[in-house]
């Protein structure tokens, strides 16, 4: 058997799409159809959020597909030079065509970003509608190929963008997906970006549709009010949040927490809207700051003594609920996936916003100040 360069097989576009499927999503059940679903809901939260209060609507459809609806500019089918970008039809017919995703403006919905030219081509069909200057224009594709040109259907009132697929029944394994997943997804990204609305309706159950709708004027703050309730908290404990943004580590922070009278730790991070599960350097430098802002209300107030040592990072989780989010314009992540974010500046950077802040509640809010810190000096006076 001779080899050589004649039996190389080159595949690109939808062909090399359809035919491994796998290494573009992940999986041919579930979680490849979440995938897809990830990154049309990333584009169109991307086209809302410029506008301020913007909104997504999802449907799972009846008949198995997915309809995203936007209320951004609308994206032009044709490639311009006043748009910033490739038009829809490059988008959904050419690989990695969309913008980089990252950048602390860029709303990650899903990972890896595979774009819009993936979910085309994993579809049976898929329809796009843009309503973009007064005008309603629509295209129609079948496995990824345009059955005709974009063509002008009438007047529109409003702007946005509308994309229907339905997943490939002959390249999927299973072609529905959790509503329980992609809400509890979609309620996280409405927390992480304030003003940002998503709706989910699923029109499959027999019967009444369901909807849930995600909006939180507060951002991390609702989230981490939101955590403890649900944890059963009876205490409804004052959150400390506050956002700054810091040059050094080219991004913003956005920090929310509350100590209550449970010993269990609740700890989400996220980074550019993605859940960094095995936590980074914004985790650390929010743990210092704390340790660093109880240590030296506790020597100021003589609860520590000079023989004590300084609070350990692992002794502030006891009754602590945070959620710490950062965007940033130049995310590092450590290892093939998101889970640990590496960004070296961005540990002191938000050690030292934490201390400042923390410090400052402290100061203006003695009694309770006095409860939590003697809590958690206790902890090390008992071992």
């Amino acid at each position: 058997m001779e080899y050589d360069v004649a039996a190389i097989e080159v595949l690109e576009g939808r062909e090399a799409v359809r035919k491994r499927p796998g290494m573009w999503i992940g999986s041919v059940g579930e979680r490849g159809v979440l995938q897809m679903v990830w990154e049309a809901v990333g584009r169109a939260v991307n086209q809302s959020l410029p506008g301020q209060g913007g909104t997504v609507d999802v449907t799972l459809t009846r008949d198995g597909g997915v309809r995203l609806a936007d209320d951004g500019p609308g994206d032009p089918f044709e490639t311009t030079g006043d748009t910033g970008g490739p038009g829809l039809e490059t988008l959904l017919t050419s690989l990695h065509a969309g913008p980089d995703p990252g950048g602390r403006h860029t709303v990650a919905v899903g990972h890896p970003r595979v774009g819009l030219c993936v979910v085309n081509a994993l579809s049976s069909r898929l329809r796009a509608e843009v309503r973009r200057e007064g005008v309603l224009r629509a295209q129609e594709y079948a496995r990824g190929v345009a059955v005709a040109p974009p063509a002008t259907l009438g007047p529109a009132d409003r702007s946005g963008t509308t994309i229907v697929f339905w997943p490939d029944t002959e390249v999927f394994d299973s072609t529905g997906c959790s509503f329980a997943v992609l809400a509890e997804r979609f309620r996280q990204v409405a927390f992480l970006n304030p003003g940002l609305g998503i709706t989910l309706t699923d029109e499959r159950p027999a019967g009444e549709a369901r909807a849930v709708m995600f909006r939180y004027p507060g951002g991390v703050r609702d989230f981490v009010a939101a955590l403890d309730a649900e944890a059963g908290s009876l205490l409804h404990e004052e959150v400390i949040g506050f956002e700054r943004e810091d040059p050094r580590m080219a991004g913003v922070m956005e920090v929310a927490f509350l100590w209550n009278g449970s010993r269990e730790e609740r700890m989400h991070s996220f980074a550019n809207s993605l859940a960094t599960r095995q936590g980074g350097t914004h985790v650390d430098g929010f743990r210092e700051g704390v340790a660093a802002a109880v240590t030296v209300y506790a020597r100021r107030r003589g609860l520590l003594t000079a023989a004590d040592t300084d609070l350990d990072v692992a002794r502030i989780g006891e009754g602590l609920t945070a959620v710490v989010s950062v965007k940033l314009d130049r995310p590092q992540f450590l290892g093939a996936t998101v889970g640990l974010l590496g960004n070296t500046a961005v540990r002191a950077c938000v050690g030292e916003a934490v201390q400042e802040h923390l410090g400052t509640w402290f100061e203006e809010r003695p009694e309770r100040a006095a409860e939590i810190v003697a809590r958690l000096v206790r902890g090390l006076h008992e071992d």
